[in-house]
């Protein structure tokens, strides 16, 4: 196995989460790098095995992108994470995995920066999640506000029955669609609630179509 770069890979990593997330870095059997979050913290340390049942090993069992949640039986924490597994000349070396806090399912509001004070809106009232210029907007019925969560972290935060995510820069309330219509290149366009155009890119069409069922 070629040995991969790991002071600049870990710099981009860092780039792109939150915080809140707590970053473990693998090569096929043992961690090699982990920054805990104030939020969350599983205690892993270099050299460590990868255990059975982590979404690190599953990433690299399935050799493809896990997101879901793991019980606390096997870190004695419960957490969120996605996992993504790294590959050199088309075989998998690592993985790369992102950790966030589970967050309790009670909470039904999103509370937004709008100018110099915050509004609590309920879930239902959220038309679209955007991830734009190194920030996050969120789109409701009466208020446009950002919010300090990444799009991963909502992807996890709102209810899978009425939020999907349909490209990497949004996440859609399906309640809130008024149209679909086909676009290039086997994709689609979205039609919300307030008039504006939402992509489906290609990556994310099929599973947007099965959701749907269309």
């Amino acid at each position: 196995m070629k040995p991969f770069k790991a002071p600049a890979l870990l710099d981009v990593i860092s780039e792109l989460f939150s915080d809140e997330a707590s970053i473990a870095v693998s090569d096929l059997e043992t961690y090699v790098y982990y920054r805990a979050s104030k939020r969350i913290n599983l205690k892993i340390s270099p050299g460590d095995q990868i255990k059975k049942g982590t979404i690190t090993y599953k990433a690299l069992e399935r050799k493809q992108k896990v997101s879901e949640f793991i019980h606390r039986d096997v870190f004695g924490t419960p957490y969120y994470g996605m996992a993504v597994p790294f590959l050199d000349e088309g075989e998998v070396q690592g993985c790369v995995t992102a950790i966030f806090p589970a967050l309790t399912s009670g909470k039904s509001v999103v509370t937004l920066k709008v100018n110099e004070g915050w509004i609590p809106v309920p879930f239902s009232k959220i038309i679209y999640v955007e991830a734009r210029d190194r920030k996050t907007y969120v789109y409701a019925q009466k208020y446009t506000g950002t919010h300090k969560y990444t799009l991963n972290e909502f992807d996890y935060v709102l209810p899978k029955e009425e939020f999907v995510r349909c490209h990497r820069s949004f996440i859609v309330n399906v309640t809130q669609i008024q149209e679909i219509y086909p676009d290039t290149h086997s994709t689609f366009l979205l039609v919300m609630s307030n008039g504006e155009k939402i992509p489906v890119s290609q990556s994310y069409a099929s599973y947007f179509r099965k959701l749907l069922g269309f």
